[in-house]
């Protein structure tokens, strides 16, 4: 039997706090969604930001998506569409130079973007 993980009353969503909650963490630092002004949007782990530099492990690009209307519903609910989205395997480290929106990511999405498989050519 399946777990209930959202239920909507009087017009009104109410999520399971789990579904909600903080993405887990690496070592203390925080997932997140980054767009970048000119080199994309990505995924991964904070380990600085200063002005629009960003250092972020784990980072994958988050190169085409389908199944949210943003990045910020995708921060919210991941994608319902994983296997149609276009995400390469991830790189250990990189300095994103040109940070515009960092965006909290919750356990929830943080799972459905690991479960896109890698995209390859």
């Amino acid at each position: 039997m399946s777990k209930l993980k959202e239920i909507t009353l009087d017009g009104d969503r109410y999520v399971l706090a789990s579904e909600s909650a903080a993405a887990k963490n690496l070592n203390g630092l925080e997932y997140k969604l980054f767009r970048g002004d000119r080199s994309g949007v990505f995924a991964g782990y904070l380990q600085s930001i200063s002005g629009k530099t960003a250092v972020v492990l784990e980072a994958r690009r988050i190169w085409y998506w389908t199944g949210a209307a943003s990045i910020s519903q995708l921060a919210i609910d991941g994608t319902n569409n994983p296997g149609s989205c276009k995400f390469p395997e991830a790189v250990s480290k990189i300095q994103l130079t040109d940070v515009i929106e960092v965006l909290d990511v919750t356990e929830k999405a943080r799972k459905s973007i690991d479960s896109v498989k890698i995209w390859k050519v």
